[in-house]
């Protein structure tokens, strides 16, 4: 498919100030020399900023990543998820068309499309919400046909449950993400012929529309202030008390930042192991570790974080800088806490 940019395209564009300081902490990721290989978060950024990826913000990266302009050019035309012309302002649609999705009705999906939003693909609605376009493969085989919206899958979709999620997107609802016919998850559509405990126990959502859930606006564009962009100070570890009780939390001495709380930590895990924080999207092994050495060791903890723990949490997570807040980590150890 040609992809070329758009023929009318803005005179200029910057970063906001919120997104040049996460630019700029995303450079510095990279070895001097490498730069350019930040081009594709930082086009990301600049269509999550802008809507659509135009040439004034392709050029303009290049020159941040010291580029030629063909380069960032080549990058922009070659990757899909780049639009290179306005997408709506509440959501661009993107409706899986591959084999599995059009076997079970792909196109009745693309016809709601044409007759909600417009008759051909990356053209605005009427009133300015909503675009579309068919894509390939997004790997949602087992819940066909689907559609990505925002960041989110919408799955196990008809002509009518589609259309109300698409006139609910242009009244200014977000419809709940996931299966959209009563399935948990991915499992067989005539319900579970194994692991049948499971479902007696498992949270009312799977924790990925849960999640999204936590979020409240999952089609909403990134604007650079949901993490904080500061440096992180020095970590302040609370002195190990000799007389706590390993399975008593203990709080840390306050940092000197009166809006920040260290949250309360313990001496080691209690019995039976810590749990396995990395099930907590956006931690791996080396934050796991990180937490650990802040005492931090259960979902039960992190499920207790009020705001001032959380500001002062996302503060002090060393190469982490605001993790916790950008994945919602007290949602998620919630779930956890309860399993």
């Amino acid at each position: 498919m040609l992809r070329r940019l758009h023929p009318e395209q803005p005179e200029s564009f910057a970063f906001t100030p919120a997104n040049q300081a996460w630019a700029e902490e995303q450079i510095k990721k990279y070895p001097e020399g490498r730069q350019a290989s930040a081009i594709i978060p930082l086009l990301w950024r600049a269509q999550e900023q802008e809507g659509w990826l135009t040439r004034p913000a392709i050029e303009g990266v290049a020159d941040m990543l010291g580029m030629a302009y063909i380069r960032a050019l080549e990058v922009a035309t070659f990757y899909f998820m780049f639009q290179l012309q306005p997408v709506g302002s509440v959501a661009h649609v993107q409706v899986c068309g591959t084999t599995t999705c059009m076997i079970c009705g792909a196109e009745d999906l693309v016809a709601v499309c044409k007759e909600k939003i417009a008759a051909n693909p990356h053209e605005l609605s009427a009133d300015g919400k909503l675009s579309w376009e068919e894509v390939e493969c997004l790997g949602a085989c087992a819940n066909a046909p689907m559609a990505q919206i925002g960041k989110d899958y919408y799955e196990d979709l008809t002509a009518e449950n589609f259309t109300k999620i698409l006139d609910g997107l242009a009244a200014g609802e977000v419809p709940t993400p996931g299966p959209q016919n009563g399935r948990y998850a991915a499992e067989p559509a005539g319900g579970l012929t194994s692991l049948q405990d499971f479902a007696q126990d498992r949270p009312a959502r799977n924790a990925s529309v849960a999640l999204a859930e936590s979020y409240g606006d999952t089609v909403k564009r990134i604007d650079g202030t949901e993490q904080p962009t500061q440096e992180a100070a020095p970590v302040a570890k609370a002195a190990p008390s000799k007389t706590a009780s390993k399975s008593t939390a203990k709080k840390a001495p306050k940092p000197a930042a009166t809006e920040a709380t260290q949250p309360a930590a313990l001496d080691a895990a209690r019995e039976g192991g810590a749990d396995n924080l990395k099930q907590i999207k956006g931690v791996g092994p080396k934050l796991e570790a990180l937490l650990h050495s802040l005492g931090i060791f259960h979902f039960d903890q992190i499920a207790g974080w009020e705001e001032a723990e959380i500001a002062w949490m996302d503060s002090h997570l060393e190469g982490f800088t605001g993790r916790v807040t950008r994945d919602n980590w007290v949602a998620q150890a919630k779930e956890f806490s309860k399993n």
